[in-house]
């Protein structure tokens, strides 16, 4: 690896959550697109929603940078291979700026992400309730940690361009921040938002349309050349990530900064060789074909990840093939529309670099797993939005069925875990007949049931895990699994804690066979072994 990271970065970090971030993040992403720019687009934290925006004004897959599931080195090399192809890379920050995992240090946040890729931050403030006190907010998060590297900052909810520019005076005046952007006080700006957070792009008729409303509203208020040129500081071998912010002046960059940004060391031993800009780049979650059981739109992988060879872009090898060739690629069917859309791409990619083959299908609109698949993946979302369609499709419950008779790998993740159970209750109380591969029943409150970050130790051999190994996970939910008759106590797969010292442990889960259900979202990168696992137990299937 090379020993510097060669791609200009920027953080778009918020005061608090509701700020706007997304918006900001998602519009000028789109700018820099329209531009003729190639952006990588990244999340902070355990986040599915906000990427599908990112990923839509970008026109690739958003990664997410979690320094809680994963360890410095592994978030470096993650972000330096994703980068390989890019010109520049956007990262959305998590909550507020210091907002991290738990009270008392910075591990999971924004700040820490962005001194670990020594990268420089806008400050998005709500000033739509200030004046001068502005500053005040400013000022303060710009001294809590020095080693933040704030640039610069971004006035959201403005109730005019008069009150943005008033503020941005208080704040260069007490800080010598420039502002870079603002926005105004515009609904139609606003993403629509329901129990799980936003509304994701990917289900909006109109995302496309409201992704270039936010590009143009970043390109009439905002300084894009002066926002690039402040993600040129990251560049080179100097200590520009620290440099004053009023040695830059808006607009200008303050000259040529090549050369000026120094780099943690971690990042010296992750970084990657330069940008290159060779051809088409493959995305991970590229929307799928129509029609039938989708195209597969991830392969093997190759070595340059800024071009697709042909081949990786071929139609779903045919019945015909002989078992040695399904043995040697095991397929595995991934669930992937509105109702099962939450996956981590990095997921999907090591199971391919493990040996796997991907292939995608709709359950929402009547589709299964071929009769080819080695085994299932079905990934989180919303199955409770979609009741009628998804109990309507008998051929994916009988199928998933003769699946688990045959002890195929079956892995499911909160709403996969939730509709191999019995039935699902909706927001409105009615029940809805799923796969029964589980006892018990799924049940939607209005209140939430669970959110954090987990601890997970397998109970007893596991699709991805022996007995005693422990991994880190997410969850994020409004269901509850309901068990009125017995479970089986040879069947729990995981005893799972919070991360404070005093959070209780509980056993969760189902495991039986190749067969792993819960409720944890868990991030594969945080240890190969687990993909690793997986496709072995996939060629035994196969």
């Amino acid at each position: 690896m090379d020993a510097a990271f060669e791609i200009p970065r920027i953080v778009i970090a918020g005061a608090s959550s509701n700020v706007g971030k997304t918006t900001v993040t998602a519009g000028l992403v789109a700018a820099l697109s329209q531009r003729g720019l190639i952006v990588q687009p990244f999340k902070c934290g355990p986040d599915y929603v906000d990427p599908s925006y990112h990923e839509r004004a970008a026109d690739r897959p958003c990664r997410n940078l979690d320094t809680w599931m994963l360890s410095d080195t592994q978030l470096l090399d993650s972000f330096a291979r994703a980068c390989k192809d890019a010109d520049i890379a956007v990262v959305e920050g998590v909550m507020g700026l210091y907002d991290g995992s738990d009270w008392h240090d910075e591990r999971g946040s924004t700040a820490q992400i962005a001194k670990l890729l020594n990268a420089p931050v806008l400050l998005v403030l709500d000033i739509s309730g200030s004046a001068r006190s502005a500053a005040a907010m400013a000022l303060g998060y710009q001294r809590f940690d020095p080693a933040v590297a704030i640039q610069g900052v971004v006035l959201n909810f403005a109730g005019s361009e008069r009150h943005a520019q008033g503020c941005a005076d208080a704040i260069a005046n007490a800080t010598a921040l420039p502002m870079l952007g603002w926005l105004p006080r515009e609904l139609r700006l606003r993403i629509p938002e329901r129990h799980l957070g936003l509304v994701p792009g990917g289900e909006q008729v109109d995302s496309n349309a409201l992704i270039a409303e936010m590009a143009a509203a970043v390109s009439a208020r905002f300084d894009v050349a002066g926002v690039v040129n402040v993600a040129r500081l990251a560049v080179g071998a100097g200590g520009g990530a620290t440099r004053s912010a009023a040695s830059v002046a808006p607009g200008s960059g303050g000259g040529d900064t090549r050369g000026t940004a120094g780099l943690v060391p971690q990042a010296r031993e992750a970084a990657t060789a330069g940008v290159a800009r060779e051809g088409a780049h493959q995305a991970a979650m590229a929307e799928p074909a129509s029609g039938g059981v989708r195209a597969a739109a991830m392969t093997e992988p190759t070595r340059d990840r800024g071009r697709a060879p042909a081949s990786d872009l071929s139609p779903t090898d045919t019945p015909s093939r002989t078992a040695h060739q399904r043995t040697l690629r095991p397929i595995i069917a991934v669930a992937r529309d509105e109702a099962f859309c939450f996956y981590y791409p990095e997921n999907l990619e090591l199971l391919i670099e493990e040996g796997a083959k991907v292939e995608f299908f709709s359950p929402l609109r009547g589709e299964r797993p071929d009769a080819s698949a080695a085994g299932v993946y079905l990934g989180g979302g919303y199955p409770e939005l979609h009741g009628p369609a998804l109990a309507s499709n008998r051929g994916l419950w009988g199928a998933l069925k003769d699946l688990h008779a045959a002890d195929a790998p079956i892995y499911a993740e909160c709403g996969g875990f939730m509709v191999l159970t019995e039935a699902l209750t909706d927001f409105e109380g009615h029940r809805w007949p799923m796969a029964g591969l589980l006892p018990g029943f799924a049940r939607m409150s209005g209140k939430l049931a669970a959110l954090g970050y987990r601890h997970a130790t397998a109970l007893r051999p596991n699709l991805l895990a022996q007995p005693g190994q422990s991994l880190r996970g997410h969850e994020f939910r409004y269901s509850s699994w309901i068990c009125d008759g017995h479970v089986a106590d040879d069947t729990a797969a995981w005893q799972v804690r919070g991360t404070r010292g005093d959070a209780p442990s509980d056993a969760v889960g189902y495991a039986r066979g190749n067969l792993l259900a819960s409720y944890l979202h868990v991030h594969f990168g945080q240890r190969r072994e687990l993909a690793t696992r997986f496709v072995e137990r996939l060629k035994q299937a196969a």
